[in-house]
């Protein structure tokens, strides 16, 4: 397959289903809360379950079909994989023993730096996979896509962080750090802003040159400046963010996992190998989203009993008050899921030879 025929990194239809349709949702639900009157408040219960609990809570478990749940890759790179969570579960409990906040302010600084690297891995496959790396320009190229797909998500927060207190916040109020001097993030918009220009000068240059145009990419770039400009910069307000910052990011993510389990499961049957607990989910939609769900409710209930106390009509049981010593304990272990995808995929979806699985599932070569 030439470079010119393969601009899409799972597939078309794939492609603009998870990242199209993702935007199209978020867009459509900012639509409706302008007409229902809904826009400028919280997110109401029902978006909350549905987008919280069943897409943001729901896509961090699903990291665990690609290696908890896949006996190979799970005894591949064992040390990586159990030293991760423990060592996530004892630093949050350090940190929660020193400070509550200091706890919610570093997670949610860790959850940030992911949000903003998945979309820059989602600009890199896609180079890798359209054959833009080894073009002349490459390098030049490259080094442009990566400011401009980073601007998209940092200039956003930079403006977040020179505006605070904003209507709505990351995890809790205050977990963002106040300070930066409101011109940072005018200026801060005005370097995504001739970034955008300058990416969208090269693309035409390149489609000009009989370059192949990497629709998908671009796809990400614009979906990227949309959301994150409408949900923190334009409108202020729990509803917008929620449904720009959630859907955008966890509904491709849970999609790739799917597509790239189901592939891989396709390979090791072909290779006569035995299947493990993950192909067999990933043969099947409800039974890759099921347990997905329920083990998200099933943390959300925990939350809310032992922490928040807020949704009893979602989660019932008695309102439970542990302690301070019992809560250092527990909230790190609650939040572990989290932390724990946050870290692993940083490792997990690198193009090399270490993670020729998923490399291949993409249609890669490490």
């Amino acid at each position: 397959m030439t470079t010119a025929e393969a601009p899409w990194l799972l597939s078309r239809r794939t492609d603009l289903l998870l990242f199209g349709g993702s935007t199209a949702l978020a867009l459509g639900l900012l639509l409706g809360g302008a007409a229902t009157g809904t826009l400028e408040g919280d997110a109401p219960p029902w978006l909350w379950l549905a987008a919280v609990v069943g897409v943001d809570v729901a896509h961090v478990w699903s990291t665990g079909w690609w290696v908890y749940a896949d006996r190979e890759e799970l005894s591949r790179r064992r040390t990586l994989y159990l030293a991760v969570p423990a060592a996530a579960w004892a630093t949050g409990v350090v940190l929660h023993s020193v400070s509550a906040a200091l706890f919610w302010r570093a997670l949610a600084y860790l959850a940030v730096f992911h949000f903003v690297r998945q979309q820059y891995g989602w600009v890199a496959l896609y180079r890798r996979k359209s054959g833009e790396n080894e073009e002349s320009l490459g390098e030049l190229w490259r080094r442009l896509d990566a400011a401009t797909i980073y601007a998209c998500t940092v200039a956003p927060l930079v403006f977040w962080h020179a505006s605070l207190p904003r209507s709505f916040h990351w995890f809790l109020p205050g977990d963002f750090a106040a300070g930066l001097p409101g011109w940072t993030g005018t200026v801060a918009l005005w370097v995504l802003a001739a970034l955008l220009l300058s990416y969208v000068v090269k693309e035409v240059a390149r489609a000009l040159a009989g370059r192949p145009v990497s629709w998908g990419k671009s796809l990400v770039v614009a979906s990227t400046a949309a959301t994150w400009l409408l949900g923190i910069v334009v409108l202020d307000s729990d509803y917008a963010f929620t449904v720009t910052n959630v859907l955008v990011h966890g509904i491709p993510y849970v999609g790739f996992v799917l597509v790239t389990s189901r592939r891989r499961a396709e390979s090791r049957a072909a290779a006569g190998r035995p299947a493990s607990l993950a192909d067999r989910a990933a043969r099947s939609l409800p039974l890759f989203l099921a347990p997905l769900l329920l083990v998200a409710f099933v943390e959300e209930w925990g939350w809310d009993r032992f922490l928040w106390h807020e949704n009893g009509a979602f989660f019932p049981g008695p309102d439970l008050a542990p302690g301070a010593f019992l809560l250092s304990l527990l909230v790190p272990l609650l939040a572990l899921p989290q932390a724990t995808h946050y870290v692993l995929d940083a490792f997990i979806w690198k193009v090399r030879p270490e993670n020729a699985a998923a490399v291949a599932a993409v249609g890669l070569k490490a």
